[in-house]
């Protein structure tokens, strides 16, 4: 379903636009991810509206078929991008796991501010993004995803996240979409 709506309190969630993953080969520019969300972001700190900043220091544990990178990190790798000029105000949640609810405080903030939707944004499109996006339609979020704003590390794993998926959980629409609808 396209975006039709935003709830007078909404809140943006920027999903993992570090420098450690904006680098990686997307299958869109994560450029362009990075230069809509920031926008995105603008958009609802002129609002006044809770702007959240997710980035990921860790990982799960057990055992996977796809071996995890290896080697030591840069020092920069969960510092968030410049670009999305991050202010006092906004909420940082630093995750450990895919999702940006699981074992952070991101719940107990937007309940705190009487959040009742989520706009999402980032990287990568079927797991941060998902991931989260899945979290907040069980917790009883309405749920809008920025489909321009998100890519993935596989474009056939990012249009089954974008087709088949977020319309089951929510709302898509593109950057100008949301933007609009903010007024």
């Amino acid at each position: 379903m396209s975006v039709t709506t935003l709830d007078p309190a909404c809140a943006l969630v920027v999903i993992d636009l570090q420098k450690g993953i904006t680098g990686l080969p997307t299958a869109h520019p994560s450029d362009e991810v990075v230069a809509r969300s920031a926008r995105l972001a603008a958009a609802f700190r002129a609002r006044e509206l809770p702007v959240v900043l997710v980035n990921v220091t860790g990982g799960a544990p057990g055992r996977t078929e796809t071996s995890r990178a290896g080697g030591t990190p840069p020092a920069d790798r969960a510092e968030l991008v410049p670009e999305l000029d991050r202010r006092p105000g906004d909420i940082l949640v630093t995750k450990q796991r895919w999702g940006a609810f699981h074992g952070t405080a991101l719940d107990p903030e937007l309940r705190r501010r009487g959040v009742t939707q989520v706009v999402l944004a980032g990287i990568a499109t079927s797991i941060g993004v998902e991931s989260t996006a899945r979290a907040a339609h069980e917790h009883g979020y309405h749920v809008t995803v920025a489909t321009d704003a998100v890519t993935d590390l596989d474009e056939a794993a990012h249009r089954n996240s974008v087709e088949k998926i977020f319309p089951r959980l929510g709302e898509t629409g593109t950057t100008d979409e949301i933007i609009a609808l903010l007024g």
